[in-house]
Parts: structure tokens; sequence; C-alpha cells
């Protein structure tokens, strides 16, 4: 893959990479939402923004709540999926998360299933977390759904095999100082012959996001170890569940 050709830009306009991680967990994500939503008690007028929103599988829940839901991805064959379900108080954009979106215009932003930290280099992640801070209001909540660097390491199963239909999805996975790799080979007969992907995504600690979130006057105020809603423990939670306010400070 060139620097020119990021590997998410093909992989996640692939078919097969919902097939691989959305075909089943619906009931999962309506769960986890409802429990976030519980949490957060946001007004029903509440403006959302789902950043690296995909298809649109959580936009469409929330959105059906009553909030008025804008999804922004870069991959244009998901927008182009989610743009069918488009409603009044529901939109999608193709936008990359690490350029400026609406200013000062969200009451609420949100990152979810690790949507994060695939770039190269921590300027291009920090651009994105700017992204997201300059979307919000004054006070407006961020909330970002985060691999636990720790937990992951701890409980890595390097091959696996899973079949989804009539699918093969072969996957290895490792890991170095700075990153978690996957590599993920499709076996399907429609294919003349096996697709490979390579996945990489930053080891991002809690500290981390507080240090990058601060700098974009982001405080973080809760953090949550599953999609329960657990206390966070940095080696035994396989989640780091990020709830942060923007706090502009007053100049003395």
């Amino acid at each position: 893959m060139t620097e020119n050709k990021p590997w998410f830009k093909d992989w996640f306009n692939s078919p097969y990479y919902h097939q691989l991680y959305f075909k089943h967990d619906k009931a999962e994500a309506e769960k986890f939402i409802n429990k976030l939503i519980e949490r957060l008690q946001p007004a029903k007028e509440s403006l959302m923004l789902d950043v690296a929103c995909g298809r649109g599988r959580h936009s469409k829940i929330l959105a059906a709540m009553g909030f008025d839901v804008t999804g922004i991805d870069l991959a244009t064959e998901s927008i182009k999926e989610a743009k069918k379900f488009e409603t009044e108080n529901l939109h999608f954009f193709v936008h990359d998360m690490r350029l400026p979106f609406w200013i000062n215009y969200f009451n609420y932003a949100f990152n979810f299933f690790t949507s994060f930290g695939y770039f190269n280099t921590r300027r291009e992640n920090e651009n994105a977390i700017r992204t997201i801070a300059q979307s919000l209001l004054p006070n407006g909540i961020f909330v970002i759904d985060y691999l636990n660097a720790h937990y992951a390491e701890d409980h890595l199963v390097h091959l696996s095999e899973k079949q989804i239909d009539d699918v093969t999805y072969l996957l290895t996975k490792w890991y170095d100082e700075t990153f978690f790799y996957k590599k993920i080979i499709i076996e399907d007969d429609v294919l003349k012959k096996p697709l490979e992907y390579q996945e990489k995504v930053t080891k991002f600690s809690l500290g981390d996001f507080t240090e990058m979130l601060a700098y974009h006057q982001l405080q973080v105020q809760e953090v949550f170890g599953d999609y329960n809603f657990n206390s966070y423990h940095v080696k035994n939670s396989p989640r780091m569940i990020i709830i942060s306010k923007k706090v502009i400070k007053k100049l003395p």
C-alpha cells in the first residue's frame, strides 16, 4: 500500500469490511446507544455529529430517538449506502475527519468502535481531535469509544478464522511499540483469487487521549471500560470509553 493510498481508503469502502464487523451486532449497538443516551440525558433538540459513521449504524439509532444527527465518513461507498436512509433529522456527508467541518454547531460528537487512530502520524490524529472540538458548541460533549491497548495486548489472538455466510476470513494479528496490526485474507467463491487487506491502529493510552483532548479544550469527565459502563481498569477493561466536555477557559 503506497503512502498516497492509505490502507483504510479501499478497506472501508469494501462490502467485506461491513460484513466482517457489523453483520450480527445490531442489537448490541442499540443496547450501547440506549445506555449512553440514558447516561448523557441530552435535550430532545440536541444536534449530534457521528464521526467516521460508516454506513450510519449508530446514526440511524440516534435519529430514531428524535435527535438531529449528522454522520461523516471518508468512505464514499459507505456514505452512498447511508444516504438511502436520510430523513429530516438524519444527514450524511463524505468528509475526512482530519479536515475542519461545521464550526461551533453540535451539542454532542461521537466516535464509535475504534474509528480513530489509523493515521500514520500523531499530527493527523491531533487534527481529527481538533475537527471534533471545533465542531462542538461550548459545553458540548465528545464521546470516543476506543480499544484498551493494555487489554488488547494481553488478549491478542494471533491467528483466527471466521466464516460469515459463504465467505471465509483469515485473520492474523500482531503489534509493535506504536501500532496494532491485522492482516485479513478473504476467500469467497465469487473472487478469482483471495483478497488481502491490512489494518493499522495506534496504541493510544488514556494518558495520550487526555493530553490530546485537553490541548483542544476538551476535559475528560468520565471513563468507562465496556459497553455496560463499568469502571475503566487499565488491565481488565476491553474498551476505553471517554466522555469529555468542551470547556472554554476565560482570559483573566
